[in-house]
């Protein structure tokens, strides 16, 4: 018996209206809840803002974000031939509340399960996979935070939601409780023209509500002021006074500003079982982060996005809001 294969070079190829179905077909099946095309092209004005954020210093101590700005505002310094970029959010929100005990701390909401970037990383890679089964001839790269590409700046493009006060991205229907992606690909597709319209109107609770008032103006937030920022990227041996002192029980991230978003009413429970809480991370006791040994640590946060603040910032943060005084020791 004689059997023929096909080849794929005489597979007929998909049209950019045919490519683009499918890609969002298959990524709504990985359970990405919304998903946008559009033209890999320089973030002009992106750059133009980002520039500015930083001449003002509000990085901090990010200097990272100092570094390769031309890679992060034009995806064809990321993957040659970029044409289209492939942005999504997924939903992570739990219904699950933080302890009210002041012997525990309270960790952000995005960090209760496990690492996003391992999650939306994979369904990521397979949808590049999907891609590649269809048509082998196209090349992609899949973003996810680490790398230097403006997340937010292509959901907002591809119509995925607005840029609130607060500078997180908000949905209509799921709120500001997403995670943002990329998947940068070298085919044309059919792009999304329509963008959402920021619907934040004359609300101001964010700003408001910031317990440190790192929301400088609408749309800005200085890093050096952020609870977030201090507890998790901050690597000094103390937390800044101005933080210290109102940290109101956040042992890492915070997550103020989005709890009063009137648009997070709209929230839903995520269909992702991986975001559920980990063991203790509604309210780990503060004692035990304090004097938390390394191989405790390295079992109790593998794969968990808390382990980006080091073993040392977990301490410094523990031991702060206990009125601890004191060096926090190695990583």
């Amino acid at each position: 018996m004689c059997v023929t294969l096909e080849s794929t070079e005489s597979r007929p190829r998909l049209s950019p209206s045919e490519l683009t179905a499918e890609v969002k077909r298959r990524a709504r099946g990985l359970g990405f809840q919304k998903v946008g095309v559009v033209r890999a092209e320089a973030l002009t004005e992106e750059r133009a803002r980002l520039e500015e954020w930083l001449a003002r210093g509000f990085q901090a101590s990010m200097a990272w974000m100092e570094r390769g700005v031309e890679r992060r505002t034009d995806p064809r310094e990321l993957l040659d031939g970029a044409r289209s970029v492939v942005a999504v959010a997924l939903n992570y929100y739990t219904p699950h509340e933080h302890a009210r005990d002041p012997a525990a701390g309270k960790i952000s909401r995005y960090a209760w399960g496990d690492d996003y970037h391992d999650v939306l990383g994979e369904k990521l890679k397979a949808l590049l996979a999907h891609v590649r089964q269809l048509a082998p001839e196209v090349q992609g790269k899949v973003c996810v935070d680490a790398q230097p590409s403006m997340d937010k700046a292509w959901a907002v493009r591809a119509g995925l939601g607005w840029i609130g006060k607060h500078t997180n991205l908000i949905t209509r229907d799921y709120g500001s409780w997403v995670f943002l992606g990329e998947l940068i690909l070298d085919a044309e597709m059919e792009y999304d023209g329509a963008r959402e319209e920021d619907h934040c109107g004359t609300c101001t609770l964010c700003i408001d509500s910031c317990p440190t008032r790192a929301i400088v103006e609408p749309y800005v937030v200085d890093s050096n002021l952020c609870i977030s920022h201090a507890t998790i990227e901050l690597r000094d041996a103390e937390l800044p006074p101005a933080v210290a002192s109102s940290l109101d029980g956040w042992l890492y991230g915070c997550d103020v500003c989005q709890d009063v978003c009137p648009w997070n009413r709209f929230e839903q429970p995520s269909e992702e079982t991986r975001f559920e809480p980990r063991p203790g991370a509604l309210a780990p006791a503060l004692g035990e982060v304090a004097d938390l040994s390394h191989d405790v640590y390295v079992e109790r946060f593998r794969r968990s996005p808390v382990k980006r603040a080091k073993l040392s910032g977990l301490r410094r943060n523990a031991r702060t809001l206990l009125g601890r005084a004191g060096k926090t020791g190695e990583e």
